[in-house]
């Protein structure tokens, strides 16, 4: 099994007709999925998705995969390949298109339907090309082949990319339900047929690795879903991402079984489901949904809600229900169905909506007390399967924390991959395809790019370590008045805090230790201001800890008098 080294340097200049793998995202993550192959100076990119960032890091809206390593190659890029339609998936893609608008964006027709309603906030016309399963398609020195795979989603495909370096077959996101709600099952025929051919790498979902078996079936939960609807004595408001297609039709269907009118709730929710209303990937009975204001004049045992918000996120419908900033008021009686899984990081964002709902009297049903949410991801019995039908020659376990892709290879090894042939690779590792052989080469950045609002970039790690202190230590101001020509005060300095939690007489004790730093820098020569900045920040923050154990932030603010 070959490991990612932390010496790992730039990688050397690919071998001739070799093939370059960098992924730029989704590898030691669940989110901010990006790869990118590299043969015959060309480059094509599999999937350019978005991370949600996590409680250490306020303020930031989504994260990017690192542009960096290709910024000067854009004119090489052949092709953006789009394996499904999740944020994690195309969030990335309007960024990248930023920088170089004309790059064809490929995938299947519900996943470009997604893409293009988010392109058009950033008023981007995408150069599109609609394919789907059974295709091929020729981009440069890259001959694609799409192959059907089931996942939470519609419209997912797997990738199959034949280059002169060899085959390489990429799964995306998928799962082997037999019994799909579309009736589109993953297609094992074409894997088989790609083994049969020589796989020389397979990337391969690793997210539930870890979980013996196989993943339920969708149809599974309807019994679960059908319950809720049925004892349920007032509204029923249900939590989905807004990209779950599937889960969102068993919900309509069981509505319209138990005489309830539906309304979406959430700009991306109302969206989304437009859009596969349109396209026909969700079968609306007539009549069934309809605006939210034409629900006030219905019963409330006649009334279903379809919002966002079921991992926590503050600014989503659901979290303002919980806080009573929604227009839609939960009371005692109602009852919320959260049918989602539970990504990894959002445990504490999701119990405090579910502790914020039950508050006001709601009853929740979620994964852990009732059968409301299955996986969109293969679990280990259906890993196993695939390698013992594609048989490939390496194996580069993708999509998932280092746990899952750690699982995965094992997994790979049991089936009788060879173990130097099973690569674990992290964000920005290459690996390159050379003469049938996978093998890990260099390294290049592959770093957080942090958006807000318009601002993509400008956060770094440094101001985020200052906002968590902000938000967990406070921050003390310190003006003072320095004589220009002793370099001594002139008279206490004023102290001003916010979040510090210490009265301002307690900064009385701090003074004569500023007064010492600064009679130490008059006696040294040292009168430059921004130097007795420096000195007053350091007097400041060790007697804040010596005396209160705590590390605010210190902004200090020199005077000349």
């Amino acid at each position: 099994m070959t490991h990612p080294r932390p010496d790992l340097k730039p990688p050397p200049a690919l071998a001739k007709n070799g093939l370059r793998i960098t992924p730029l995202g989704g590898l030691g993550e669940i989110g901010r999925n990006m790869t990118v192959f590299e043969h015959q100076g060309k480059l094509l990119v599999v999937d350019c998705g978005v991370l949600f960032p996590e409680d250490h890091q306020p303020g930031v809206d989504v994260i990017l995969p690192d542009f960096t390593s290709i910024r000067d190659r854009l004119d090489d890029i052949v092709a953006i390949v789009l394996t499904h339609g999740h944020e994690d998936h195309i969030g990335g893609v309007p960024y990248l298109l930023k920088e170089r608008k004309d790059i064809p964006v490929v995938g299947s027709r519900l996943t470009l339907a997604f893409v293009d309603a988010k392109l058009k906030e950033h008023r981007i016309t995408p150069k599109a090309r609609e394919v789907k399963e059974g295709d091929r398609e020729r981009f440069g020195p890259f001959e694609v082949e799409f192959v059907a795979v089931n996942h939470s989603i519609p419209d997912s495909l797997a990738v199959a990319i034949r280059t002169k370096a060899g085959l390489v077959l990429h799964t995306g996101d998928f799962k082997m339900d037999q019994f799909p709600l579309d009736g589109r099952i993953t297609d094992l025929r074409a894997f088989a047929r790609l083994g049969e051919e020589g796989v020389d790498l397979f990337l391969v979902d690793s997210t539930n690795a870890e979980v013996p078996g196989f993943t339920v079936a969708e149809r599974e939960l309807t019994p679960a879903i059908e319950a809720v609807f049925r004892t349920a004595p007032r509204r029923v408001i249900v939590s989905s991402f807004a990209s779950h297609v599937h889960r969102i039709q068993q919900v309509l269907d069981a509505a319209h079984a138990h005489g309830r009118k539906v309304a979406f709730v959430g700009r991306s929710m109302v969206r989304n489901m437009g859009i596969a209303r349109d396209l026909g990937y969700l079968r609306v009975p007539k009549g069934l949904v309809v605006e939210l204001r034409q629900l006030e004049k219905l019963p409330d045992d006649k009334i279903a809600l379809v919002c966002t918000g079921s991992q926590g996120e503050p600014l989503a419908a659901l979290s303002r229900m919980a806080n009573r900033d929604h227009m839609i008021r939960i009371g005692e009686g109602d009852t919320v169905l959260l049918a989602s899984s539970l990504i990894p990081g959002n445990e504490s964002a999701i119990y405090r909506v579910i502790n914020g709902l039950m508050r006001w009297g709601a009853h929740v049903v979620h994964r852990g007390n009732a059968k409301v949410h299955v996986s969109g991801h293969a679990s280990a019995g259906e890993l196993v399967y695939c390698y013992n039908i594609v048989k490939p020659r390496n194996v580069l376990p993708v999509h998932g924390e280092w746990r899952h892709l750690r699982a995965n290879a094992d997994l790979a090894i049991r089936t009788g991959v060879p173990p130097d042939r099973v690569v674990i690779a992290e964000d920005g590792v290459v690996i390159d395809l050379v003469a049938g052989r996978a093998t890990i080469t260099g390294k290049v950045p592959a770093g957080y790019v942090y958006v807000e609002g318009m601002t993509v970039g400008g956060t770094t790690e440094a101001s985020l370590k200052d906002r968590r202190t902000l938000a967990e230590e406070g921050v003390i101001t310190v003006v003072a008045l320095v004589d220009a020509d002793t370099g001594r005060l002139t008279e206490p300095p004023d102290f001003l805090a916010r979040g510090f939690g210490e009265g301002k007489a307690s900064f009385a004790d701090v003074v004569p230790v500023i007064e010492k730093a600064l009679a130490t820098a008059a006696n040294e020569g040292i009168g430059d201001p921004r130097q007795l900045e420096q000195l007053i920040v350091r007097a400041v923050e060790g007697w804040a800890f010596k005396t209160y154990r705590r590390n605010p932030m210190i902004i200090p603010v020199v005077v000349e008098a």
